[in-house]
């Protein structure tokens, strides 16, 4: 996705394709295979099984990606940022509310018209179907947007340091947090208490890129990548075998820390890969990129075309091998899921999208 504020950047859509694609993979294998059981012994594929980690993804690259525009633009107009933000988000999110609340019609009341702002709050409409379920984190985005034009500004004048405290702080929060809540697991992961820090990990890698001469100037070998996905398979193997989030207990200590865990592996991923002196090209850049465009239809999508192909095939599945169904699913299933979200972001995005403006 272009930004009209910075230059075009391929491998933030490289990175947002990885992490839609995550999030797809994760849903996939839990509607047809892993029904939403934890799997301790399965290490290896713990990207897999516990893949709603994408999640975390997206939330960290949006704190670098932003901290990089305030980077070149320190004077950011708190208007004319929200006003953008309003544009890419909530439009197609608008879409998915109508249709949870149409769904849901015997039970609407007007107060759910407030879960536009807090759809991951309570009983939120969007939370009671899968087809809708993934728009919970778009609260959580839109209360980020609202405060980064200050975060960003005082991350530029204060530094790192500023960035490092305000995570501490947050980080006792969430530790208190769990002595309250007997959902601690669940709290932590859908609610801006669980996830804010990991924006706030994403503005200090950003920082941290633009100030070492080597990062900047993108001279890290490709080995450090390799290292980061590394890091990134052996963290999410460790959280399936010792703390799932599909565990039935819903109150599991990690979990108090885990989220700033997640937000500095993700950091780290994104640091190697935009500092990366290397390039991808040809077929599987483009690819990436036409993937990374339209990565929010494709998140917001899903569901949906997941839901049906459940509903129409699979019960075939479910006595085929898991690796060998995956396989078959992921051949039929993302081209579908690729081509809804396409038709879905120059249908429904990308006019509003063109309606963005600068934002000093």
């Amino acid at each position: 996705m272009r930004s009209v504020n910075i230059p075009y950047d391929a491998r933030l859509d490289h990175l947002r394709a990885g992490a839609a694609l995550l999030v797809f993979l994760y849903h996939t294998f839990h509607v047809l295979y892993g029904h939403w059981q934890p799997y301790p012994h399965a290490f290896l594929a713990g990207w897999l099984t516990e893949g709603h980690s994408g999640v975390g993804l997206f939330f960290v690259l949006s704190g670098f990606l932003f901290t990089r525009i305030a980077q070149a633009a320190p004077a950011i107009r708190w208007g004319a940022f929200m006003k953008n933000r309003l544009l890419r988000i909530f439009p197609l999110f608008v879409v998915m509310f109508v249709v949870a609340t149409s769904i849901g019609r015997d039970e609407f009341r007007p107060a759910d018209l407030l879960y536009l702002l807090t759809s991951n709050l309570g009983n939120a409409p969007t939370s009671n179907s899968f087809m809708t379920g993934a728009a919970w984190t778009i609260s959580i985005e839109f209360s980020f947007y609202m405060l980064f034009p200050f975060l960003a500004r005082f991350a530029l004048q204060y530094g790192i340091g500023w960035l490092a405290r305000l995570i501490l702080l947050w980080l006792l929060l969430r530790c208190g947090a769990y002595f309250f809540s007997a959902q601690s697991t669940h709290m932590y992961y859908s609610t801006l208490l669980g996830r804010f820090d990991q924006f706030l990990v994403g503005m200090a890698a950003a920082l941290v890129a633009r100030r070492v001469p080597m990062l900047r100037e993108q001279r890290l070998h490709g080995i450090w990548c390799v290292v980061a996905a590394a890091l990134v398979v052996a963290l999410l193997g460790l959280l399936a075998r010792h703390a799932s989030y599909q565990l039935p207990q819903p109150k599991q200590p990690i979990w108090a820390v885990w989220g700033l865990v997640e937000a500095l592996m993700w950091s780290g991923v994104i640091v190697a890969y935009t500092s990366w002196r290397g390039a991808v090209e040809g077929a599987l850049d483009r690819f990436l990129r036409m993937i990374g465009e339209s990565s929010y239809s494709l998140y917001l999508w899903h569901g949906i075309v997941l839901y049906l192909f459940a509903k129409c095939a699979g019960v075939a599945f479910e006595a085929v091998n898991w690796r060998i169904g995956m396989c078959a699913a992921i051949v039929v299933l993302l081209p579908l899921c690729l081509l809804v979200a396409r038709l879905s972001y120059t249908t429904i995005e990308r006019p509003w999208l063109l309606m963005r403006s600068r934002y000093h």
